[in-house]
C-alpha cells in the first residue's frame, strides 16, 4: 500500500515539473540574432579576405566607418602581426635551404612592403573609386613607409639566405625610380631583383602579369619557398610557391 501511495505521488510530482517546464519555456522568449551595420561589415570583410566576394569597385557605404576604425586602431596591424608570425615558424620550422643560390622568396610592394595607408585615408579608406592618376601622383613622393612586420620578416629572409624577388604592379617606366629610392630609404636593401610592370604586360591582369613572371622565375632554376601579397592576384595562378600568405586589404581589389 505505501509504495502504491509514493508511485502516485511521484507521478504528480513529476507531472507537475513537466507543466512548470513547459510553462516556462513558453514565456521565456528566444532572442533572435539581430545583424547590426558592424556584424555585416565584419562579415564583409572576411568574405573579401577569403576570396568570396570578387570584383568589388569601393567599400561598401555602410561599412566605411568600420573598415576606417579595422586600418587605423591596431587591429590590422595585429593580423598583419599574426600572419608574419605564421611566416616565421615556416621559415623556421619547414624550409631547408639548399645553399645554392636559387632558393627564393617573392614579396608583392604595394600595402605588403609599403604602405599606402596615408594615401586611402584621403580617398575614405577605399569609398572612392580606384584613381590611377592619384595614386600615382602619390607615389612619385616616394614616401611610402615601411609596414614593420613585413620588413622585420624581409630582413630574416635576407639574413637566412633567400634570393629575394620584389614583383609589383607598378609600371616601370613610370615609377621605376622612384619604388627603387623609396623601398631603399625604407630599409628594404640586398633584395635579388626589384620587377616592375613592363609595357608589354599593360592591360593584362595581375594574375597573368604575376605568372609570367614567376613561370620566367621557375625556368631560370628558382626554387619559390614562399609567396606573400595582400591581393589574391599575388598569389593565383601559375608557379604560386611553396606557400602563400595573404595579407589583409579590405580597401581595394586588384584583378
Amino acid at each position: 500500500m505505501m509504495k502504491q501511495i509514493r508511485e502516485v505521488v511521484m507521478l504528480l510530482v513529476l507531472t507537475l515539473c513537466a507543466k512548470l517546464t513547459a510553462s516556462s519555456a513558453v514565456s521565456m522568449p528566444i532572442r533572435k540574432w539581430q545583424q547590426t551595420e558592424e556584424s555585416y561589415c565584419l562579415s564583409w570583410r572576411l568574405g573579401v579576405e577569403t576570396n568570396n566576394i570578387r570584383a568589388w569597385r569601393i567599400v561598401p557605404n555602410q561599412c566605411l566607418r568600420y573598415v576606417q576604425s579595422y586600418m587605423m586602431l591596431g587591429q590590422y596591424e595585429r593580423d598583419i602581426d599574426l600572419i608574419i608570425d605564421q611566416v616565421m615558424d615556416y621559415v623556421n620550422d619547414d624550409v631547408v635551404l639548399s645553399n645554392d643560390g636559387f632558393d627564393a622568396w617573392i614579396l608583392d610592394v604595394d600595402d605588403t612592403c609599403l604602405s599606402n595607408l596615408f594615401y586611402y585615408q584621403g580617398k575614405r579608406f577605399g569609398g572612392d573609386p580606384y584613381d590611377p592618376k592619384g595614386f600615382n601622383e602619390w607615389a612619385l613622393k616616394g614616401v611610402c613607409p615601411a609596414i614593420p612586420a613585413v620588413l622585420r620578416l624581409y630582413n630574416k629572409l635576407i639574413r637566412s639566405g633567400f634570393r629575394v624577388f620584389l614583383v609589383t604592379g607598378r609600371s616601370e617606366a613610370t615609377l621605376g625610380q622612384t619604388t627603387l629610392y623609396n623601398l631603399h630609404s625604407h630599409g628594404f636593401l640586398g633584395y635579388e631583383r626589384l620587377i616592375l610592370r613592363a609595357d608589354e604586360y599593360n592591360g593584362l591582369s595581375g594574375i597573368v602579369y604575376k605568372s609570367d613572371i614567376r613561370k620566367k622565375l621557375v625556368e631560370e632554376g628558382y626554387r619559390i619557398w614562399g609567396n606573400i601579397g595582400d591581393q589574391w592576384s599575388d598569389l593565383q595562378g601559375e608557379n604560386i610557391g611553396n606557400r602563400t600568405f595573404k595579407l589583409p586589404n579590405p580597401m581595394y581589389f586588384v584583378p
